[in-house]
């Protein structure tokens, strides 16, 4: 089965660090026998085409140096900011429709999964139509759904549209397919890409040597991710100050994006600056390391300006292979993977007060912080690891194929 992926930011090169979960998935399909292939916009002219040896078809929609739609942010997050961005959008649909048409030139795939179906899903429709033999498989993140709906209300039926029109819908979380079930009668299976985690062992260090929160000094919090409002590290500094009221505790910060400079002046506004590393964005050793040398993970996620706010959180599960105890928000997917009490503790969007008072009672109950950890574990096995993800996938392609069979009269010869 060849399976197309079209996407819209993928590794410009090997050491590129996005989309990982991503890259994690293919090489997870092609162990099974599939062969993959990825479609993607180029960045700044360029950009790898192939990616351990899987090809990569890079698509054109803008002088080089204009080429900056994607892969730094999300297209949503960067024309927000710059609203002049979205005068690329039209070269961008004609250049991916371009090489949609394409696909189907030569060597048709059997599946074009298209992630983000806002827009994309007009890239697999078209890709569709220049091979009969072709499904098209749509994965929504629930951000695009969130985006029309408060930003572009007009674009309503496009959204219905590619849902309905897709021989087969996933969703992220179960959040995003609630979201996705309210324009569609029919199924939205929960496929959780983004947690296409490796099924490494733990004994390759991760979570197995010093056990959280049973090592000298002060607690060490760690926060991974891009630095944008929805990610919800003001609440995270805030909290910290109030936990340093009772103990001592520092916080680090791994990433890097437009809100750096505005949290550096919220940790001096209230007074742990001391306290706060912000550590950029840095390699996978280097990310290993932090993991390793915290105590607790927290993803304080919130509903930004635009009403976007976390997908699922595949950093909690990486977390979890670590051994460090969770804390996140209730809101978007998280839930699917932090049940509260169990896996780790949830509290409301935006409460520095909750969010303080969940770090304490992990530091005062460090056993039970453990239990939930193990569940964790488990959990993360059982739901997210990358066999069980490529096992549903899999079976959802076939679901798309045959759908597609049924709906395309056969030929018959003379």
């Amino acid at each position: 089965m060849k399976v197309v992926h079209v996407v819209t930011a993928f590794p410009r090169h090997d050491d590129d660090v996005i989309t990982p979960w991503l890259g994690r998935l293919l090489l997870g399909l092609r162990e099974r026998g599939l062969e993959v292939e990825v479609l993607a916009p180029a960045y700044r002219g360029g950009g790898a085409t192939e990616w351990r040896d899987i090809p990569v078809r890079r698509f054109r929609y803008a002088p080089a140096g204009l080429e900056t739609l994607t892969h730094e942010e999300t297209a949503p997050d960067r024309i927000r900011r710059r609203p002049a961005y979205a005068a690329l959008l039209p070269g961008y649909m004609i250049g991916g429709s371009l090489a949609s048409i394409g696909l189907g030139s030569s060597s048709p795939p059997d599946v074009v999964h298209v992630h983000w179906p806002v827009p994309h899903g007009w890239f697999g429709a078209l890709a569709r139509a220049s091979s009969e033999r072709t499904a098209v498989v749509s994965s929504f993140y629930s951000v695009e759904i969130r985006w029309i709906e408060r930003r572009l209300r007009w674009a309503l039926p496009f959204l219905r549209w590619s849902i309905e029109s897709a021989d087969a819908v996933t969703a992220i979380s179960t959040a995003t397919a609630a979201a996705v079930a309210r324009y569609t009668s029919r199924e939205v299976p929960v496929i959780p890409f983004s947690a296409a985690i490796s099924d490494r062992p733990m004994s390759d260090g991760a979570g197995e040597e010093a056990r959280p929160l049973e090592r000298a000094g002060p607690v060490r919090l760690l926060f991974v991710g891009r630095l944008v409002e929805r990610k919800g590290v003001h609440i995270l500094i805030r909290a910290l100050a109030r936990v340093r009221e009772r103990v001592e505790a520092t916080l680090t910060v791994v990433g890097e994006g437009p809100e750096a400079a505005p949290l550096e002046a919220e940790a001096r506004r209230v007074g742990v600056d001391p306290f706060v590393r912000f550590a950029g964005r840095v390699d996978e050793e280097a990310l290993g390391g932090a993991y390793r040398s915290s105590d607790l993970f927290i993803l304080p996620a919130v509903v930004d300006g635009k009403g976007d706010t976390e997908g699922l959180g595949v950093v909690l599960l990486e977390a979890l292979e670590f051994g460090l105890p969770l804390i996140a928000s209730d809101a978007g997917g998280i839930p699917d993977i932090v049940r509260h009490g169990e896996t780790g503790l949830l509290v409301p969007p935006g409460d520095a007060g909750a969010l303080a008072g969940a770090i304490m009672r992990v530091i005062e109950d460090p056993a039970a912080a453990q239990e939930r950890v193990e569940k964790g574990r488990a959990h993360m096995r059982e739901h997210f690891g990358l066999p069980s993800v490529v096992d549903r996938l899999t079976a959802c392609y076939s679901t798309a194929l045959s759908r597609r069979r049924g709906r395309v009269p056969q030929r018959t010869g003379r």
